[in-house]
């Protein structure tokens, strides 16, 4: 059985117990008892609020917590200039390569892929490359207004 459970089957009991109370005092104890029942079921809202607003601030503070923290930045300088230098490096061998198994042919499909792989490097490190200059299009039209 769960908390939750647990607490509905208590309140039950609460209210059945509140209803032979009444059966056996009658009508004059009446405003007593319910009053009795309702602050026991007050207590449980209360507590169930408190509970519901601790564990939202616990949330919060994990949420700005992680927010006060930075990631660290995958784009570096050094690992951009690293990252170049090794694709400089690997393009002698691979034209090499390339240009004496196949000839032209080889030492373009050889710098074709070092490009691509540079082109696709430079796409992870930066989403919007390739997406345009933002708001260019919103700056013509505005223009067209103003005639």
């Amino acid at each position: 059985m769960t908390g939750s459970d647990a607490r509905d089957t208590e309140l039950k009991k609460e209210l059945d117990a509140t209803l032979q109370a009444r059966r056996e005092l009658g009508e004059e104890y009446e405003s007593a008892l319910v009053d009795s029942f309702l602050e026991k079921v007050d207590q449980r809202i209360d507590g169930a609020v408190e509970r519901r607003l601790r564990r939202q601030l616990a949330e919060q503070q994990m949420v700005a917590a992680r927010g006060a923290r930075s990631p660290r930045p995958t784009d570096t300088w050094g690992e951009r200039f690293g990252f170049g230098i090794v694709s400089l490096v690997l393009a002698i061998p691979l034209s090499g390569i390339g240009g004496g198994v196949a000839g032209l042919k080889g030492l373009l499909v050889a710098w074709f892929g070092i490009v691509g792989v540079n082109v696709v490097q430079a796409a992870r490190v930066n989403p919007g490359l390739f997406r345009g200059r933002p708001g260019r299009k919103a700056a013509k039209d505005d223009d067209a207004w103003e005639d």
